[in-house]
């Protein structure tokens, strides 16, 4: 099961954490490296690696010929010994040619090597093959402080590791009655997957002899010199002019029409893993992470990291955590639910609901809605039961803590991470300027604080200018989302009516949760258009306030879009919880909309049953559209390429393309990025924890989406995706302060549903105050004995309005006309002083419902606030080891120290025996 991420974190390469003096003076004093650490390839299986060029540099040593492997593989270029970096692709018919000429002899002035090759199925297709030599690497890997290996850690056990490896053997002992090695990655096919750990420190060119390098064309792994290319490509001129600088603006403008590192060959052999080891580091993680086979073993985060970059594999990371994090949540949940199936023949409330054949119920809409019995709601009292049960409380009290726990924990996986991938000490550089901010306030200018050096600069007054209208932009749209909700209603009002008038007696005998169903579905569709809609005008309002940076401009766009969408998906629910049937009046006096449609009721049963559909079919169907959208989409576009490809090719034989033109028919990654993965997540976690007391079964949901999620996302990035450009970053970014959002949310909105939509608070009151048990302080099922009846207020059918009078008298029943019928409401009879007043047990529960939201917001929100606060943000073994490193990193330096004036006190000595010598 695919649980975690938290199966492997042994970074290959582990943080080094003094600072930066510290380092030059270790650099200074340390001899040649005396230990050697394993590079990227020692994972692939010798004699197939097809992902570096080590292969074709040993031969050229050894004057023999490159291997025809490499001329063919599409890896590298046509002599096979230069890998190629990164690939530019254009069209010859572009006319851009000028901007484009001007770009290419930059690149090759900054010391890149090109080469061009046609396509071969769109001979208008040209491809631009970049390498970047080994001197070009060293110099722009100083340039970025790139973290490169120098010499191998002093092995250090912290105690927790000792303490899995005992549980492990408790373990091994039962592993005849486990799956073969469940939830572990294999060893057998990852081979030297722990690597030994090494300092790292800044790439520096003066102190290479420091660094461990066994082959220059393999210390910088594949990511490393993408990403060193794509850095270079973004500094250069492509006209005369401030602002004619970078690759972006080129593919914004249409001079070039795509740009990608390439994947290391295919994702499939013919040869088995296990017999023949891994092609390509592509073709390794098809196999241990993105094949189906391996659903429920640990993601090989490590692999991840270093084939996508950091920022990739910690949305893996946080993925799998949360996945992991959802087992003992969908757990409880099963556990709330089996107990309301355990307890339901015991449960006296739907006992009584399932007797009362002698309790006839008001309509519950105008004219063609007739009287029923209580009794007919029988197996809606049955399922609301099993959501709205004596354990409700206790899971709504875990969900709370459950969030805060999940979010806790994570920031001490998170540490581990940045640890483990070393990057507790990257700091990001100072992020380029917008091209659009340049180009819009390019005539403003002022002193960069930092740099010393002038750039654009945006007034005061014109950012609040944009900021308002930005946020008018959002509030009315906002606005249309409670339009659309209103609209909802609108037809939930008519539509009772409608289907109670139906000729088929399964619709009209169960009108209301047609219509409950069918505008779930409505609701759904939409939803999905209006979040179309919504991602114009979020990008729309986001270029409006012209963000100064990439990350201020994603930041904004986030925002929104999550706003956006969360209220979008949410505003029915909100509504079905907290609203419907809060304000319809009572028989005789309904309020109406326009003072035309009676507002639609709860369900005899109660509302609960209303949210749980509302919840259970969203969920449900939007979780199917997102994995359609994100696998099944992808598929078929590129099924669509490669049909098109067979039938432009004609009936020619069969034609190998190399890896960059199977690269180019690929879809490229979505335009914001990892936006859309989190964004679906996030939505999902606010689903979960929000409305959790009401529908019990979402976290289970939730789990085994998440389970299909994950191998969906790999198998998309491995398999359908051209391979994103690896980028570094610390942590998930804006999205962990809206998860805390969500989690401060869900303990207001769960306590008002337990208080306002579930039956808890009433049957409570009743329990203590009016049952039979009353002043006893007993709570059982016993007293609980006429419950259903002190709940139901009593109507005189004459006191109905015309336009309410139902076409039916209910003689049906009786034999003769109704003169009485009942409605859930805590009111006076007709016959009292106060017709239809309320009663003092309304008085009653409506107080002891706004006691237990504060009761319950005050005990969960100080539960929270202490398990943040005993909650270390930092593991202490991570600390010890951490504190660890700065010991040795401290004796190393002293004994360098100590070895460098030994070694001058040397050299004075056999200076001054020279001198000596020399005396006549």
């Amino acid at each position: 099961m695919e649980a975690s991420s938290s199966g492997v974190t042994n970074g290959k390469t582990k943080v080094f954490h003094p600072v930066a003096k510290d380092v030059n003076i270790l650099f200074d004093e340390l001899e040649a490296v005396n230990s050697p650490c394993k590079d990227d390839d020692s994972l692939l299986h010798p004699g197939n690696l097809t992902s570096t060029s080590d292969d074709a540099s040993r031969l050229e040593a050894g004057g023999e010929t490159v291997p025809e492997k490499n001329k063919l593989n599409g890896l590298y270029f046509r002599d096979g010994k230069c890998r190629i970096d990164y690939i530019l692709v254009y069209r010859k018919s572009n006319p851009q040619t000028e901007k484009r000429e001007v770009f290419e002899r930059n690149i090759r002035a900054e010391g890149l090597q090109m080469e061009k090759e046609s396509s071969l199925i769109n001979s208008d297709i040209i491809f631009v093959k970049l390498h970047a030599p080994w001197e070009v690497l060293g110099r722009y890997a100083e340039q970025m402080n790139v973290r490169m290996p120098f010499r191998r850690k002093i092995y250090y056990l912290p105690r927790r590791y000792k303490f899995m490896s005992r549980i492990d053997k408790q373990i091994s002992r039962f592993r005849r009655w486990l799956p073969k090695k469940p939830m572990r990655l294999d060893k057998e096919t990852l081979p030297d997957l722990e690597e030994n750990d090494c300092y790292t420190a800044p790439f520096s060119q003066q102190r290479i002899h420091h660094f461990i390098i066994h082959n220059k064309d393999t210390f910088f792994n594949n990511a490393t010199r993408s990403r060193i290319v794509h850095h270079i490509l973004q500094r250069i001129k492509y006209e005369e002019g401030k602002n004619k600088i970078g690759l972006n603006r080129l593919l914004t403008n249409g001079s070039y029409e795509a740009a990608f590192p390439l994947h290391e060959g295919s994702y499939r052999s013919k040869n088995s893993i296990r017999t023949h080891g891994a092609e390509n580091h592509r073709h390794l993680l098809y196999e241990c992470w993105a094949s189906w086979g391996v659903w429920y073993k640990y993601q090989p985060l490590d692999l991840v990291r270093r084939y996508f970059g950091e920022k990739i594999g910690l949305y893996f990371a946080w993925l799998g955590w949360y996945t992991g994090m959802l087992f003992p949540a969908a757990f409880i949940g099963l556990f709330v639910f089996l107990y309301g199936v355990i307890t339901l023949d015991h449960c006296q409330v739907s006992k009584e609901v399932c007797q009362a054949t002698d309790i006839i119920m008001c309509p519950v809409c105008d004219k063609y809605c007739p009287f029923m019995r209580l009794s007919d709601s029988c197996v809606y009292a049955k399922v609301t039961h099993l959501f709205d049960n004596g354990a409700t409380v206790f899971f709504a009290v875990f969900m709370a803590v459950w969030a805060t726990v999940f979010l806790e924990f994570w920031k001490r996986r998170r540490a581990v991470i940045a640890y483990d991938w070393d990057l507790i000490d990257w700091e990001e550089e100072e992020e380029e300027i917008r091209p659009q901010f340049e180009a819009k306030y390019s005539k403003k200018e002022r002193m960069n604080p930092i740099s010393g050096k002038p750039e654009p600069y945006q007034a005061f007054a014109d950012k609040c200018s944009r900021l308002i209208v930005s946020a008018s932009g959002i509030f009315f749209m906002i606005c249309v989302v409670i339009a659309a909700v209103f609209g909802i209603v609108i037809y939930r009002v008519v539509t009772v009516s409608t289907f109670a008038a139906f000729k088929w007696a399964l619709i009209r005998n169960n009108s209301q949760v047609a219509t409950t169903g069918t505008a779930v579905c409505i609701n759904f569709c939409i939803i999905m258009l209006l979040n179309v809609l919504y991602e114009k005008v979020a990008l729309l309002l986001t270029n409006l306030e012209q963000p100064r940076t990439e990350s201020e401009w994603e930041n904004s766009f986030t925002l929104k879009m999550f706003l956006f969408q969360f209220v979008n998906l949410n505003s029915s629910t909100f509504y079905i919880a907290f609203f419907l049937g809060r304000f319809t009046g009572h028989p005789g006096a309904y309020l109406r909309l326009i003072n035309r449609w009676r507002l639609e009721e709860c369900h005899p049963s109660g509302c609960l049953i209303d949210l749980c559909m509302q919840m259970g079919i969203i969920m449900v169907l939007k979780q199917t559209w997102n994995n359609f959208m994100e696998l099944g989409y992808p598929l078929i576009q590129n099924w669509w390429t490669r049909r098109k490809v067979r039938q432009e090719r004609g009936p020619e034989r069969k034609i190998s393309f190399p890896q960059w033109e199977k690269d180019y028919n690929l879809q490229p990654m979505n335009a914001y990025g990892l936006f859309d993965e989190y964004l679906e997540m996030i939505l999902q976690f606010g689903f979960t924890t929000i409305f959790v007391a009401a529908f019990p079964l979402a976290p289970l949901l939730a789990l085994l989406n998440n389970i299909i999620e994950i191998r969906l996302d790999a198998y998309k990035f491995v398999t359908q995706w051209r391979r994103p450009l690896a980028s570094r970053a610390k942590d998930i970014g804006i999205w962990y302060g809206i998860l805390e959002g969500i989690g401060i949310l869900s303990v207001i909105t769960n306590a008002f549903v337990i208080a306002i939509t579930s039956d808890f608070i009433p049957r409570l009151v009743y329990a203590y105050k009016y049952g039979p048990c009353a002043g006893q302080g007993e709570a059982g099922q016993k007293c609980m004995v006429g419950y259903v009846n002190a709940s139901l207020s009593v109507f005189r059918i004459s006191d109905f309005e015309n336009r309410s009078e139902p076409e039916s008298d209910g003689s049906e029943f009786s034999g003769t006309p109704l003169k009485y019928c009942r409605y859930r409401d805590y009111r006076d009879p007709p016959h009292s002083l106060v017709p239809y007043g309320y009663t003092l047990q309304f008085w009653h529960v409506l107080a002891a419902r706004l006691a237990f939201i504060i009761v319950f917001e005050h005990l969960v929100f100080c539960i929270k606030h202490l398990i943040s606060y005993l909650i270390p943000d930092l593991p202490k073994d991570l600390r010890d080891r951490m504190r660890r490193e700065k010991y040795l990193i401290q004796e190393m330096m002293y004994e360098a120290e100590l070895e460098r004036l030994q070694k001058e006190r040397k050299e004075r000595k056999k200076n001054g025996k020279a001198h000596h010598n020399e005396w006549p």
